[in-house]
């Protein structure tokens, strides 16, 4: 008899990397998928054909946005319902409190609380510096006793393995994020450069629109989601307000048109700081396409540097402009490279793996 499934997503407003995972583990194993915020439109659009379960709002703004999450998912109890849990997300690990047994797949710790608590202190105003230092102590703390909960733990990467082991104290497998690489195709290399992120300050967009600035002949096209909240808006008022006529911005891409544009675009870029593993350049090899990247975080596990693209050292804007300038008219000889390393990571490769790690 198989086991039944319940998914737990801690956001399903915003749609990027974290969420497509839990809704493609919502569809392969056609169960239901609980979260707080839900935007249905913008699921759609990813090709996801579900109707997720609110388990009630969140406020839009942080921290009350988190600390409601935490606290939603501490009090659901569908213990009754189901024979195992799959949390994905971050926030919502307090869910394993009331339901068990439990999978945590984890795309990281809680990164403000954890390896980017400085950056984001960094960027706050400076009297709301020490309310968020010890808002964050206290979150750590909880934290660790929720984490202590959770039966099982599957890590995205190695990178998001070490953070696990260096901040949590606890074990985790290791399964890649599944990426829906049959639906990927090439195309004509067309004189764009794509980007596709969430648009959030650690992925350093605006790093990449100072490098086009640089770059007159070339262009680049950016695909971003975001969350609706003040902090996120006024990060993507000044990446739009900064950007040069050769750089486009775009927001909730419907999946044909995204497929359209990795398959024509002449090259992917990405400058995430210390990523948790990278979905996006899988899909860009997926259709054929080099990425150029840091070499840091999940990147140094996907790239094959100098077969599949680039990764830079310590990387800045001029050595991304100097990196694009020198490469870009010999960006089609990766093409088969990208490919063949792009199939690594497919949904069936991901499934099998899931499923045997939680005796589906």
């Amino acid at each position: 008899m198989k086991l039944k499934i319940a998914i737990l997503q801690n956001y399903l407003d915003n749609i990027g990397g974290a969420e497509k995972v839990g809704l493609t583990l919502a569809r392969e194993f056609n169960a239901p998928i609980y979260s707080t915020n839900i935007n249905f439109d913008a699921i759609k659009k990813q090709g996801f054909n579900l109707i997720p379960k609110s388990i009630g709002k969140v406020p839009l703004n942080p921290p009350f946005r988190q600390q409601l999450t935490n606290v939603r998912f501490r009090n659901l109890n569908l213990k009754d319902k189901f024979d195992h849990f799959i949390i994905s997300g971050d926030w919502n690990i307090s869910a394993a409190i009331k339901n068990s047994p439990s999978t945590w797949y984890a795309h990281s710790p809680i990164r403000e609380l954890w390896d980017l608590r400085s950056f984001t202190r960094n960027k706050l105003p400076a009297w709301q510096k020490p309310i968020f230092s010890s808002w964050s102590a206290i979150n750590r703390r909880i934290n660790l006793k929720q984490v202590s909960k959770i039966n099982n733990i599957v890590a995205n990467s190695v990178n998001v393995q070490s953070r696990i082991k260096t901040y949590l104290k606890k074990d985790s497998t290791i399964i890649n994020p599944p990426i829906e690489t049959k639906f990927f195709k090439t195309g004509p290399y067309k004189n764009y450069w794509l980007s596709v992120n969430r648009l959030t300050s650690h992925k350093r967009i605006e790093m990449q629109i100072r490098a086009f600035r640089n770059l007159p002949d070339e262009n680049l096209i950016i695909v971003g989601s975001y969350e609706e909240s003040d902090y996120f808006k006024g990060y993507v008022d000044y990446i739009k307000r900064i950007a040069p006529n050769n750089v486009t911005i775009l927001h909730q891409v419907k999946s044909n048109d995204l497929i359209k544009l990795y398959s024509e675009c002449k090259g992917y870029i990405t400058t995430a700081m210390n990523e948790d593993f990278g979905m996006t350049p899988i899909e860009a090899m997926a259709s054929g396409k080099a990425v150029i990247a840091p070499n840091e975080g999940g990147f140094k596990e996907t790239i094959v540097n100098g077969e599949t693209g680039f990764l830079i050292d310590d990387i800045n804007s001029l050595k991304l402009a100097a990196k694009i300038k020198s490469e870009s008219s010999s960006l089609e000889n990766f093409k088969k490279a990208c490919l063949k390393q792009s199939k690594k990571f497919s949904v069936n490769n991901f499934m099998s793996k899931i499923k045997k790690e939680i005796g589906y």
